[in-house]
């Protein structure tokens, strides 16, 4: 999962499926000496396919993507997965020998190793790529692909490089009315959480016509792991790693559905529920039926990433209905936990853009990812075209309050138009409070531009809260160890194992389970958690827990700079 302002952007995704490693499987120039016989000003197209959807995509016709073949010559002829993060595309590539020349496959990245469709990046890196070498800098042990196999692969485009997270942009969310008719309450705990809901649908029952909904789910396919299952974890003062729980001393890994702090999550669900203020829909309508929801205004409360909703949440401000928009809280089972959001994970290598063994022009393309990691590309898609978005002012970046106001309002139209924002997947990029040699942020998101683009309703809620953004009202960095295992969710396992078939049984078995014990009686609810920890147990989850944890210490080692690789 991801929760934070890029990560999950993100995703939308986070923790929903696993790269696994193979051992030396990719193909490439086996030498790794490549001779540059490129011509960088002839035009070139590459195929490029992506797990990920891309709503917004423009076939590079954006003022950015334009800019970026002016400069570059080359164009991408883009492919993106519309439903179940590409799996089966990849599946298909990978059994048919045919590739696009550069894939993002995201958890699907171990079957394209293991077929040889990737080629060994880092010989184009060392003779071809300085930007990219001065990004990824001391982490370059992180891009390596296992302790067997030292290969880089893909290079990391889902985490910035040196990213400071400046606010919180997933967890528990309230709609500013419901805030304000209630005279901002301390929302800290889930009983102050609930306390909201029902205290607000009592005076108001219904809205605009229509039975108001105080809580709504979204458990359509993987989207269950975001609004469902992951937020236990946070709320019971675990950190991510997509479904599993590491043991912060032991580095040992089990499923973090089966801690008991996360049963009595569960069971607060099941009680919204079975008082009504939970909507009965959550587990059968689709990721558009619950958008369509939260735009009509009438949902209190969301348990969501902002990039869940934020079609829906786009559509109120375009309406002008801002105090139905939502604020963000740190929400626990109690003020003895505290939300790991902001733990700090270092830079999460994992996954990102690889160059195929049949594209045409491997240096050209490794050219182009390059430019994209230059001072100059990386302005260029985070800011746009100087004068036309964003002007310098005593030497300053700064976005012209119209261009503002259309990016924060009108956001996916802007996207698309602009290609502002459209091409971070795609470039290796630094992250959020990194500088450039002018002494200005690479990217948008600082406290300054981040204030700047919030509405005066949410300045509003965030004065009466003592805050200033989101995050300040979650616990710091500072407060959490780093985590030197990084994030799990990316970490890789062998393909092709029992592991493989005994993960793919447990997250079905939870999947079914967790939405049966929320729906179920208060007086069912513990036979059916029993229930699913019995089947678990029955499909190798043990030994499956076993496996994981000698990958998350191998990943330890491999990132301390410490393995050696095996022959």
């Amino acid at each position: 999962m991801a929760s934070k302002t890029t990560k999950y952007a993100m995703i939308p995704l986070l923790g929903m499926s696993l790269l696994a490693a193979g051992c030396g499987g990719g193909g490439g120039n086996a030498s790794g000496d490549y001779e540059d016989t490129s011509n960088e000003t002839t035009p070139i197209t590459f195929s490029y396919f992506s797990a990920d959807a891309s709503p917004n995509w423009n076939r590079m016709q954006d003022e950015v993507g334009k800019k970026l073949t002016e400069v570059t010559g080359v164009t991408l002829n883009g492919e993106f997965a519309v439903t179940g993060g590409g799996q089966d595309r990849v599946a298909l590539m990978a059994a048919s020998g045919e590739y696009p020349d550069i894939v993002s496959a995201k958890g699907e990245v171990n079957k394209l190793v293991d077929a040889g469709a990737l080629i060994d990046l880092a010989p184009l890196i060392e003779q071809y790529a300085p930007n990219l070498q001065k990004l990824y800098g001391d982490y370059m042990d992180r891009l390596k692909y296992s302790n067997e196999d030292p290969s880089i692969y893909v290079l990391p485009t889902y985490a910035g490089v040196g990213n400071t997270y400046f606010d919180a942009t997933g967890g528990f969310k309230l709609q500013h009315r419901v805030l304000e008719e209630l005279g901002y309450p301390e929302i800290r705990t889930t009983e102050d959480f609930e306390k909201a809901l029902k205290d607000y649908v009592k005076l108001h029952p219904t809205i605009d016509g229509q039975p108001t909904i105080p809580l709504t789910l979204d458990a359509d396919d993987w989207r269950i792991q975001i609004t469902v299952t992951n937020p236990a974890f946070w709320a019971t003062g675990a950190h991510d790693d997509g479904e599993y729980f590491i043991n912060p001393d032991s580095y040992e890994a089990m499923l973090h559905v089966k801690r008991p702090e996360e049963k009595e999550y569960f069971r607060w669900l099941n009680k919204l529920y079975n008082e009504g203020l939970l909507d009965k829909e959550s587990f059968v309508q689709k990721s558009d039926q619950y958008k369509s929801k939260i735009a009509s205004g009438r949902v209190l409360g969301l348990i969501d990433q902002d990039w869940g909703f934020a079609d829906a949440e786009n559509a109120l401000k375009t309406s002008g209905k801002y105090d139905q928009t939502y604020a963000t809280f740190p929400v626990t089972m109690s003020e003895e936990y505290l939300d790991h959001t902001f733990q700090d994970t270092g830079f999460m290598s994992g996954w990102g853009i690889g160059i195929s063994t049949t594209n045409p022009d491997p240096v050209r393309t490794i050219k182009f990812f390059d430019y994209l990691a230059s001072e100059e590309g990386q302005v260029l898609i985070n800011w746009g075209i100087e004068g036309e978005h964003y002007n310098i002012e005593d030497g300053k970046r700064v976005i012209p309050e119209e261009v503002l106001n259309e990016k924060n309002n009108n956001a996916g139209p802007f996207q698309k138009e602009t290609g502002i924002g459209l091409y971070g997947n795609i470039a290796p990029h630094y992250g959020d409070g990194v500088k450039d040699s002018t002494d200005n942020y690479y990217t948008t998101n600082f406290p300054e531009q981040i204030v700047a683009s919030y509405s005066d309703v949410d300045r509003k809620t965030l004065e009466q809260y003592g805050a200033t953004t989101y995050k300040d009202l979650f616990p710091k960095e500072d407060e959490f160890p780093v985590k030197p295992w990084g994030a799990a969710y990316n970490l890789p396992v062998p393909s092709g194992s029992s592991y493989s078939v005994a993960f793919q049984k447990s997250q079905d078995i939870i999947r079914k389970r967790i939405p049966e014990a929320i729906l179920s009686t208060p007086e069912k609810f513990d036979e059916v958690f029993q229930t699913m920890l019995s089947e678990l147990d029955k499909a190798g989850a043990s030994e499956m827990e076993k496996e994981y944890t000698e990958l998350v210490k191998a990943r330890v080692e491999l990132w301390s700079g410490s393995a050696t690789p095996t022959e």
